[in-house]
């Protein structure tokens, strides 16, 4: 499995294109840009909104066959 497959691909605020392991956010929130609060307490603003980002988590934990326990 690639690198890349293990994470989401997401957007910075200044254009540039970066991927993030899911499982390290710890939430994410609208003030009005999209914030995403990791683990450690690094904050990440993004261009998706938060809806996207959790469409992405979501087909990411299916492509890697965590969903299907979830059900």
């Amino acid at each position: 499995m690639l690198k890349e497959e293990r994470m989401i691909k997401l957007t910075r605020i200044n254009g540039k294109e970066f991927y993030l392991n899911p499982h390290i956010i710890e939430y994410i929130e609208s003030v009005p840009d999209t914030l995403i609060s990791l683990l450690d307490g690094t904050t990440i603003y993004v261009k998706e909104r938060p809806e996207q980002v959790i469409d992405r988590i979501i087909e990411y934990r299916k492509k890697i066959g965590i969903f299907k326990s979830e059900l």
